[in-house]
Order: structure tokens, then sequence, then C-alpha cells
């Protein structure tokens, strides 16, 4: 099985691409304009990036065309507000910003959320969020500073997290991972 992360300039692309290795997945990290033609893999990580999803959209590449290539795609904060917003949904500025620790509750267990309790820590590092979920998505996640946490396509493998499961300091990450990975075989 292959996983690439799409690196949209994330500060955490990387640790994206070493919690796949450390599952043992085979993974390379290919940029936001790779023709979808050259890709092999069996699911894609669109990771977080320095682009605002309100006024640089476009330094998100090729995403457009990911999204339309049938494969298991999860979205981190900026990949999941681009996915957002493919579906018809919002996303800009927020509210209330967010960087550290923050508490979300798991509203749907889906298959992105077995083996995760209801509620527990993740680690947010975000200017923009999801404001309203588009055409076919499904609210997983919410928190009191941010309503659209996690969500999922109704009928497709496409999921979105405002948070970074990558990291250390997100309760669960690698489990959240696994599922994903576990997706990615049941095509």
């Amino acid at each position: 099985m292959k996983i690439d992360v799409v690196d949209n300039g994330g500060q955490w692309t990387h640790r994206e691409w070493r919690v796949l290795r450390y599952l043992e997945i085979d993974s390379n990290i290919i940029s936001n304009t790779t023709d979808p033609a050259d890709i092999s893999a069996d699911g894609l990580v669109l990771s977080g990036g320095a682009p605002t999803i309100s006024d640089e959209r476009l330094k998100l590449g090729r995403t457009d065309e990911y999204l339309e290539m049938g494969i298991p795609i999860l979205g981190i904060c900026v990949g999941a507000q681009y996915i957002a917003r493919y579906f018809g949904g919002e996303a800009g500025s927020a509210e209330s910003p967010e960087y550290g620790k923050i508490t979300i509750d798991v509203v749907d267990k889906n298959d992105l959320f077995i083996n995760t309790p209801d509620t527990f820590v993740v680690w947010e590092s975000h200017n923009d969020e999801v404001k309203s979920l588009g055409n076919g998505l499904k609210l997983l996640a919410t928190s009191k500073t941010c309503e659209v946490q996690a969500f999922k396509h109704i009928d497709k493998k496409i999921y979105g997290l405002q948070f970074h499961p990558e990291v250390e300091h997100t309760e669960y990450g690698v489990d959240i991972f696994r599922n994903f990975v576990k997706m990615c075989g049941k095509r």
C-alpha cells in the first residue's frame, strides 16, 4: 500500500510522512503541482500549509484534480478547508484563531475515530477554519471555539481535520492515521 503526502507548504508535512512511515506505509511527499496521472498512491494526505484559504487558494495547486481521483483523501488544516470549499462549503478567517491544545468532542465516531474516546485533546495551528460544510459533507467532531473540527464526505472516502493529528500533542493522532490507512486498503 502507498499513501502520498501532498505538500501545501505546511510546517508539519514531514511529520505526516513520518507517521505513515512509522505505520510501515510506503509514502512520498509530493508537490501540490504533481500531475494526478503521475500519482500511483492508494490514498493521499493533503497537508496543512501556509496559504490562507481566502486569499491564496491557487497556491494549493492541483488539489481539485486530486479530489476527483476516486481514492481516499485526508485533508489536514488548509487541506480540510480546501475540501469544504470544493464541495460548496465556506472557509475563511477564524473568529478565534487557535494555537495549542484544544479539546474536541467527537459527535459521530465514524471510521476515522474508531478506538478514540468521545472527547480528547488535539493540537491546533490555524488562522482560517471551515465555517460551513458543503454538499454531501457530514460533521464528525467539534470544539467550543471551532464548530467544524472534523468532517467526512457521506459517499466518498474523503475526510477533513482542522487539527493536526501528526503532532505528538494530539491524543490518538496515530490511531486516526491508522484508521485512515485501513480505509485506503478497502478500495
